[in-house]
């Protein structure tokens, strides 16, 4: 591994700008990236996407750390900019999030497990906030808080879904005031938001002073600035703002900062690494959550705007395993070719083609290569996509590092250099259920938006509270194109539902709702946390 120093210089970026963090991972300075991000960015920006993702994932990560790479063969300076792993997956299903075989950021084992205490930064400065409403009620409340209508929750990374509904301030003291609450996960944090959006330490401490933590008893919104909050906040938060400084199993420098959920945020790395990387580097390659609906559609319209740039070309990964499932094989039949299921599972890719054309940009499929893949099953691939003029390249990173990566690197510097650009798929000021309904009929193939009461209700609440402004941020299944898990494929004459409408203040957008979702995951059946350990001699095994 290359010691720290080199990856700095590798940037271009002076010793005092970069301290250690780690043996091989460096924070940089806020005000380094706003140097560098305040002259001329001429870096392409890459977008990773993906096809519906199954349970086993399809390999985003590996494409974007792998594409870096093969674009570092190619004598091309290339950055992933990858979001931190959250503790919660890394012990549940998921497993580790730092790539894998010979596609992977190190050290893996610290970047899994705490890596720079960024992500508990932001748990603390979340609970802080928690801890002073309740203690602004105890000590007389003069701001007349409701304590029925606290909005925020507690946090910790971890997935325990006991906490999901608790109830606080069960005390013999009078000043105690029992009321219901809640916990999420870290990464469903909007402080975990905020830390990605923010530009800089004042705008971190603005947009924390926006946060609405509850409403008073005549219904206004106490926000965090309020309660004399934001500055303290910030404060927890002034070293995890910085971004953080890895490297692939190549050498090639990384980027790993803020991990907000892709199905309950945006889903993406900092915006301050994304600069950064745009600034340094011929090509910033960005994973986005999940699929193209979710993860690739909040980029477009959340990200890219408050980053001030554009993509200039999409990646959109795919498996024949997940294709086959798509198509109606079995999560056990998948992992065998089976060329009738795939052709159906095709239709499910045509959507995200679909979509990726609604942004504007060209796309690139990466197919990614898994043992006992079919020859055949590849071809099929490639015909079908090449009636859509879209390029297949067969992505081998994982078992070959970056000679496997090549040829989807070429692949993508010649779709970057067509010039295309992403533009948003709602217009600034598009009404919130415009907005959605938009989203569901273009990007998931749906009919039309049902809205419950609740939503109605929220929204009433929301345009009182004069929050409605910016773009909506959409909260559902990844599972599928439509808000129900279990229809694969792609769906057609379906309607999706929104249950409900929350408002990230601070990150200036709406969330909205559909079908169940929580934001406290729970564990399985059997936790990833069963096979991890620590050897007697201080190794970590069984993350993966």
């Amino acid at each position: 591994m290359k010691n720290l120093a080199d990856l700095a210089g590798a940037l271009g970026l002076r010793a005092s700008e970069v301290h250690p963090a780690g043996r091989t991972v460096g924070k940089v300075s806020v005000a380094a990236v706003r140097e560098r991000a305040s002259k001329a960015s001429t870096g392409k920006l890459i977008l990773i996407t993906g096809m519906t993702p199954t349970r086993h994932g399809e390999g985003k990560t590996v494409t974007a750390i792998g594409l870096a790479d093969g674009l570092a063969r190619l004598h091309r300076t290339a950055i992933p900019c990858l979001r931190q792993p959250s503790l919660g997956p890394i012990f549940g299903v998921k497993g580790g999030a730092t790539g894998g075989g010979r596609a992977t950021v190190e050290p893996s084992d610290e970047i899994n497990l705490g890596f720079t205490g960024d992500i508990h930064a932001v748990g603390a400065a979340h609970n802080l906030l928690s801890a002073l409403i309740d203690n602004h009620i105890f000590h007389g409340n003069p701001l007349k808080v409701d304590p029925n209508r606290i909005l925020w929750p507690r946090t910790v990374d971890m997935e325990d879904r006991a906490l999901r509904h608790i109830t606080v301030g069960m005390g013999h003291d009078p000043r105690f005031v029992a009321h219901d609450s809640s916990f999420v996960i870290t990464a469903a944090s909007e402080v975990m938001v905020i830390l990605a959006l923010a530009r800089d330490y004042s705008d971190l401490k603005t947009r924390l002073g926006r946060v609405i933590g509850a409403l008073t008893t005549d219904g206004a919104a106490v926000r965090a600035s309020d309660l004399t909050a934001s500055g303290a906040m910030a404060a927890l938060l002034r070293d995890a703002l910085e971004p953080n400084l890895v490297q692939t199993a190549e050498g090639t420098p990384a980027l790993v900062h803020a991990g907000p959920f892709g199905n309950l945020a945006h889903g993406t790395c900092s915006r301050l690494a994304m600069e950064l990387a745009l600034a340094t580097a011929e090509y910033c390659v960005v994973e986005a959550g999940f699929a193209t609906e979710l993860g690739g559609e909040k980029f477009i319209d959340i990200v890219t705007p408050t980053l001030g740039r554009d993509v200039d070309a999409a990646v959109l990964v795919a498996t024949q395993r997940g294709l086959r499932y798509q198509g109606g094989a079995t999560d056990e039949e998948s992992s065998f070719p089976n060329r009738a299921a795939l052709e159906r599972g095709l239709e499910n890719l045509a959507q995200h083609l679909d979509n990726i054309e609604t942004y504007g940009v060209p796309a690139v499929v990466a197919l990614n290569r898994f043992p006992g893949d079919s020859a055949d099953e590849t071809d099929a691939v490639r015909r079908f996509c090449g009636t859509r003029g879209v390029e297949v390249v067969e992505a081998r990173g994982f078992a070959d590092g970056p000679k496997g990566m090549v040829d989807l690197a070429r692949a993508v510097e010649a779709a970057a250099a067509l010039g295309r650009k992403s533009h948003p798929v709602n217009p600034p000021g598009t009404p919130v259920f415009e907005q959605l309904e938009t989203l569901a009929t273009r990007l998931y193939g749906a009919s039309h938006v049902n809205r419950t009461p609740e939503a109605l209700a929220d929204f009433d609440l929301l345009t009182r509270l004069g929050e409605t402004d910016g773009p909506v941020c959409v909260a559902k299944t990844p599972l599928s194109l439509s808000d129900n898990p279990h229809m694969l494929g792609r769906p057609r004459d379906f309607n999706v539902t929104v249950d409900r409408l929350t408002r990230s203040a601070g990150a200036g957008f709406t969330v909205a709702y559909l079908g169940t979702i929580e934001t406290m995951p729970g564990l399985p059946t059997r936790p990833a946390a069963e096979e991890i350990d620590l050897t007697p001699d201080g190794k970590v095994v069984g993350v993966h």
